[in-house]
């Protein structure tokens, strides 16, 4: 099982820069997992696609009804965010050194890989890319 972050789940589903390299990599992996957080961010990036003037409305619900269709067929296994996650997150994040940058949901992200017991996480976020070996992770970039 592969995690991917949400501007890799996006790009499933948006033609944006690389999506075909994620495309690929969707498709050959054995299973796809993310934090339920990002069912949020990818409702939240396609919107904001929309408003950008990136997509119409009919291509709006098309993006979307495939994702549905995905979720229902179980190729996104979706990592609960239970108050366990949440304490693990901010215990990792008060051990951080201050130099490291990170966002609450990305801290979420990271944590919910590290205790699901992966070893990497797809994304092309610097940020999580320079903390996810702060949280045991490797993280990976196609792009």
């Amino acid at each position: 099982m592969i995690y991917f972050d949400t501007a890799y789940i996006a790009k499933v589903y948006l033609n944006e820069p690389g999506a075909e390299r994620v495309r690929e990599l969707a498709r050959t992996a054995v299973g796809l997992a993310s934090c339920q957080i990002a069912r949020v961010e990818l409702y939240a990036t396609v919107h904001r696609h929309l408003r950008e003037g990136r997509l119409k409305v009919r291509h709006l619900r098309l993006v979307l009804k495939q994702f549905e269709n995905d979720e229902n067929e179980g190729i996104w296994e979706w990592l609960p965010i239970t108050p366990s996650l949440v304490t693990e997150a901010c215990r990792r994040l008060q051990t951080l050194p201050a130099t490291v940058f990170i966002r609450s949901v990305d801290a979420l992200h990271l944590t919910a890989a590290r205790v699901e017991g992966l070893s990497e996480i797809y994304t092309s976020d610097r940020h999580m890319i320079a903390a996810a070996p702060h949280f045991g992770l490797e993280a990976k970039n196609l792009l």
